[in-house]
């Protein structure tokens, strides 16, 4: 069974100073466009491939579509709450990894066995960011 990450996109976005307040949906596309790769490659020393990789969208950013590799899945309102959700449904039985800084978030994750990692995970290594 694929690992699955789930990466936090506001958390992530945010991560980078580089304009992304400007346009939201538009930053949360780029993070989209930046993940297919891990689907196939893994994360090395995080999570083996193949990986479904799954990205947790919310305000301006809910209309982001899915892609081949990378699942969007919007939140109706907090993105903490449905990352929670998600683990709690999909994560059971498999390697979970959510990606993002967020303390709280963080821990309320790991009480449900999925692991952490930050933001540079995915975002420090695509280029030009």
């Amino acid at each position: 069974m694929d690992s699955l990450v789930i990466v936090d996109a506001a958390n992530v976005v945010g991560s980078v100073p580089d304009g992304w307040w400007r346009d939201r949906h538009a930053a949360a596309e780029r993070l989209r466009d930046a993940l297919p790769g891990f689907a196939a490659a893994g994360l090395p020393g995080l999570a083996e491939p193949p990986l479904e990789m799954v990205l947790v969208v919310e305000g301006a950013a809910r209309g982001v579509a899915s892609v081949e590799g990378v699942r969007v899945v919007p939140s109706p309102g907090s993105g903490d709450d449905r990352i929670v959700q998600l683990v709690a449904d999909e994560g059971g039985g498999r390697d979970c990894l959510v990606v993002t800084a967020d303390r709280g978030l963080r821990e309320r994750v790991q009480a449900l066995g999925a692991r952490v990692t930050g933001p540079r995970a995915v975002w420090g290594r695509r280029g030009g960011a």
